[in-house]
């Protein structure tokens, strides 16, 4: 990589200009979520492991994503409004991006590339196929709330499938490993 996961624009929520160059020397959850998604009750999970981890250097990183069945149909200020009263979220909101396809986002690009399985997504894949969903194949994120996780370097050292909950054992435990490591 040419240039770190810090380097690539991005936009917070109300549309300002940033990157993830606020949060290095973090360890960063980055999140594709979607308000209208079966698994949207996922944000009252993340704002739990957001607040239970956020002073030992966790940061949940959320980028709305409209790229799987339209279930993130909102403008950014539908979006902070419905996750901040529904959910109460606390943790940072970026402005929609897409995720997949020929106008994936730089950071989403970089995240697949660098992590290209996500662990437990072969349940997951059945599941879509049950409802009639053809799966994209690896790399590309499978469906809304697939979780990135990133080291205090800013390297990429996990992935979950849409299904792995906030509170899914292996995915505390990949997180209390690298909130261990020394800043």
């Amino acid at each position: 990589m040419s240039t770190t996961l810090y380097d690539i624009p991005v936009n917070a929520i109300d549309g300002t200009p940033t990157t993830l160059r606020p949060f290095q020397g973090k360890v960063l959850l980055v999140v594709n979520v979607a308000s209208k998604c079966g698994l949207t009750p996922q944000y009252e999970g993340l704002e739990a492991l957001y607040k239970d981890k956020r002073e030992r250097g966790l940061e949940v990183l959320a980028f709305p994503a409209n790229n799987f069945k339209g279930q993130e149909p909102g403008a950014n200020e539908e979006i902070l409004a419905f996750c901040t009263a529904t959910y109460g979220v606390e943790f940072p909101l970026f402005s929609k991006i897409s995720v997949v396809g020929a106008d994936q986002h730089p950071l989403y690009r970089e995240l697949t590339l660098a992590q290209p399985q996500a662990t437990g997504d072969g349940p997951f894949r059945e599941r879509l196929k049950g409802y009639g969903i053809e799966p994209n194949p690896a790399p590309d994120v499978l469906w809304n709330f697939e979780k990135f996780l990133v080291s205090r370097e800013g390297k990429v050292v996990g992935r979950f499938a849409p299904n792995v909950s906030a509170d899914d054992a292996a995915l505390v435990s990949a997180i209390d490993a690298e909130l261990a490591k020394a800043p």
